[in-house]
């Protein structure tokens, strides 16, 4: 008489999605199985096997595991993108600039005195989020907060040299506004993952996701939270955000220069 076996098919519940496509695919496979094999043998088809489903990191499929983490990620998009946006155009429209460019103050000086305050305000807004996502929402930081401090830094820079870099080029504050919520606010929205599934999208519009710098970012908040510190996925992640953020930085100091257009 053959032996019973065990399978186990493990899902990683901090993505629920994903996850209950593996589980429905895992009992297709399991259920077209014993068809053919009740089959051969000349019998009624039956379900001799068992499933028991479980879930790494979030057995239950809370979607709130899933949606408030990521949720922070839109938080510091708005303050790295929507906020600094205005910041280097206020400045030309109340004709302010001019008197800058007539100080010894280098433009490198400049913008790093825009940023810092933008940079602390990002970092406090994250650090309220995490408290309300662990007091009042009840999702669980398994991870460390110095984790979740380095990977909310690295993803700052980027949006505030985007932020900057936008002001910088507009030099009005309207017009930089509405970029910065077509261009920063609405791609961290609907192609970082926090919505829809990255890997459910059309091939076309995946390859777009590669130069959104909250793709980064919502995955490493997810597994920060739900799943605990995964050096091997968040540093190259953040790599890819501070180098998204020097490429900003560069482009707003070529495009801020010390004359008067």
């Amino acid at each position: 008489m053959a032996g019973r076996g065990t399978v186990q098919v493990v899902a990683d519940g901090s993505q629920p999605n994903t996850a209950s496509f593996l589980a429905g695919y895992a009992n297709g496979i399991v259920a077209n199985w014993s068809s053919a094999r009740a089959f051969d043998r000349g019998k009624a088809s039956a379900a001799p096997i068992s499933i028991n489903s479980r879930f790494w990191f979030n057995p239950e499929l809370k979607s709130k595991f899933f949606l408030v983490p990521g949720s922070i990620a839109i938080v510091m998009t708005m303050i790295g993108s929507l906020l600094t946006g205005l910041v280097i155009a206020r400045e030309w429209e109340r004709g302010t600039m001019e008197a800058v460019m007539a100080t010894p103050l280098g433009m490198g000086e400049f913008v790093l005195i825009k940023v810092i305050p933008y940079f602390v305000l990002g970092l406090s807004s994250m650090t309220i989020c995490t408290i309300l996502a662990v007091t009042l929402f009840g999702v669980p930081l398994r991870g460390s907060f110095m984790a979740l401090l380095l990977i909310s830094a690295s993803f700052l820079v980027p949006a505030l040299g985007q932020g900057l870099f936008i002001s910088a080029v507009t030099k009005n504050q309207f017009v930089a506004s509405q970029i910065a919520l077509l261009t920063g606010f609405l791609p961290a929205m609907m192609l970082s993952g926090f919505i829809y599934e990255i890997q459910a999208m059309p091939t076309w519009v995946r390859a777009l996701t590669y130069i959104v710098p909250a793709r980064y970012l919502v995955p490493q908040l997810q597994t920060v939270f739900v799943a605990g510190d995964d050096w091997g996925l968040f540093l190259p992640n953040c790599a890819i955000l501070m180098a998204f953020g020097a490429a900003f930085l560069i482009m707003t100091l070529r495009v801020t220069r010390r004359r008067i257009a």
